[in-house]
């Protein structure tokens, strides 16, 4: 296949492929580079193929007659947006709030885009209640309270890291299948309120790529899917201990020991392959490599599912000193054990985030807010020892009020940032913190004790 103007032979990756062989095998001679370049970060082909697979180079007026005389490819279900047919999106000014960019996005991004960004487990129902169960706390506005010199600029970790606002982006992956500026927009896209940014362990552009043109002072957290070959993880945390002027803490996902069922997402690429499969004659094929279902398993291949307290953690402990972020806890007695082992190794555990998985992983498993309130209830002291960060359904600022009322230190957003780039790139992600960020007004309220 071509790559980049290159030619690859890729018959000897096929099996090793985490997204399996009819992904690629639907590409075979053709250029894949519009394919391949959003989800791939720089470096992979030189991580994955061996020098001698790069056959040559392609003359690019040749490759430019050959498209004209092919015949369109049909492409994973529609991997590109079908340009000149979509809608322009309106003005990012006219978008008043997350649902409302979200739905100018699903217009301008492709199908496997949407559907991987969209999907969550099995029913949806965890997604669903992540926002709906927001709606039904109340809050108890106070009044004669003075609000004009509060500041929603706040510290985390233990005061090692200051923000300006307690929201925050979750690790999202695969920026770039929604607008080119990928990560690095996301990160553009916030800077102008201070905000800080976890970077997905799936993102796609490298950590170094993300923070070469960050606003002073940006806050960025690196995500850490542990892998079953730990000397790939070891690689990249030492990556990001050279990039310590900008990474602040490791944040260690533990609430996805397996991939979850998110159907749409498999749908869709099942099309595709149906599509591959007609155009061979291939009908009764089926592929069993795990990994093949959709992109989020295809991401989540060699993912470790064998983490414990007392390995996983003094594990890390020999590859980085930066804080560690245990992303995932969805009970009151992990919060209780982390808040423990924080007190144990000194610290080394700084913060939290309790969160579902924004419904991605485990469907009926519980909404962030019901566990900060179990905590509440059982373990306060847990707020006294580390920070509490939540994620999962945030759509208002009055959420963000809601979390932060109930004893969260930041919230997140997920989805929300990627819906942004699809909307406008990163000035769409200005957008959707702006559209929301009326909670300026609401978070300093509740600083200053009225609500």
């Amino acid at each position: 296949m071509i790559l980049y103007g290159n030619v690859y032979d890729v018959t000897n990756f096929l099996p090793e492929h985490p997204g399996g062989s009819k992904i690629i095998l639907q590409l075979a001679g053709r250029d894949a580079t519009a394919e391949y370049d959003p989800v791939h970060p720089p470096g992979t082909l030189e991580d994955n193929l061996k020098p001698e697979a790069k056959l040559g180079t392609v003359d690019p007026a040749s490759l430019e007659r050959l498209k004209a005389i092919s015949r369109p490819a049909k492409l994973k279900g529609g991997d590109t947006p079908q340009e000149g047919k979509q809608a322009p999106p309106p003005p990012l000014h006219t978008l008043l709030n997350l649902g409302e960019i979200e739905a100018v996005a699903k217009t301008q991004v492709s199908k496997k885009c949407w559907a991987y960004y969209f999907s969550a487990g099995d029913d949806l129902f965890s997604k669903y209640y992540n926002g709906s169960v927001f709606r039904s706390i109340l809050l108890r506005p106070r009044v004669f309270v003075d609000c004009t010199k509060a500041s929603t600029a706040t510290s985390l970790l233990g005061g090692t890291a200051r923000v300006g606002t307690p929201l925050y982006v979750s690790p999202a992956a695969m920026a770039r299948l929604a607008h080119p500026d990928g990560e690095a927009g996301i990160a553009r896209g916030i800077s102008r309120f201070g905000a800080m940014q976890l970077i997905s362990n799936n993102a796609s552009q490298t950590p170094e790529q993300i923070v070469a043109d960050a606003a002073p002072g940006a806050v960025f957290g690196w995500q850490l899917y542990v892998q079953t070959t730990r000397s790939k993880s070891e690689a990249m945390l030492a990556r990001i201990n050279k990039l310590r002027d900008h990474f602040k803490c490791i944040v260690l996902t533990l609430d996805a020991p397996v991939p979850g069922k998110r159907e749409l997402d498999e749908k869709s690429n099942l099309e595709s392959q149906l599509e591959v499969d007609s155009e061979s004659n291939d009908k009764g094929a089926e592929e069993k490599r795990p990994g093949g279902g959709g992109v989020g398993q295809q991401l989540f291949w060699g993912t470790a599912s064998d983490l414990t307290w007392e390995t996983t953690l003094p594990w890390l402990a020999e590859h980085t000193d930066l804080p560690i972020v245990l992303k995932g806890v969805q009970t009151h007695e992990d919060a209780y054990l982390a808040a423990q082992y924080a007190r144990k190794h000194l610290g080394s555990v700084k913060a939290i985030i309790l969160s579902n998985h924004g419904g991605r992983a485990l469907d009926t498993a519980p909404p962030a807010v019901h566990t900060l309130l179990e905590i509440r209830k059982y373990c306060p002291e847990v707020f006294d020892t580390i920070d509490v960060w939540i994620d999962g359904g945030i759509k208002r600022g009055t959420d963000v009020v809601k979390a932060l009322c109930l004893g969260a230190k930041a919230v997140g957003v997920g989805r929300a940032a990627l819906w942004g780039l699809g909307a406008g790139g990163w000035k769409g992600v200005d957008r959707t913190f702006e559209s929301e960020y009326y909670s300026r007004i609401m978070i300093s309220r509740v600083t200053d004790g009225c609500v």
